[in-house]
């Protein structure tokens, strides 16, 4: 009986340790970060588009009169 409940308290400890660790949250906030922004690209894709192909064309224009 004494074994059991001290591989329950042992175990106990492991769940604290493992929920107390936040080495993992830069990953994760990274991960979120990354979805964010591809999730951002994918809806205003269009309009990104058509921004930097105007901004090429004025490059190009701008850099022909030089």
């Amino acid at each position: 009986m004494t074994i059991v409940i001290c591989k329950l308290k042992m175990a106990g400890q492991k769940i604290k340790k493992l929920l107390g660790d936040q080495q993992g949250i830069g990953v994760v906030e990274v991960i979120l970060i990354l979805v964010v922004l591809i999730g951002l690209v994918i809806i205003f894709k269009s309009q990104l588009t058509s921004l930097v192909n105007t901004i090429f064309e004025k490059i190009t224009s701008e850099s022909a009169g030089i």
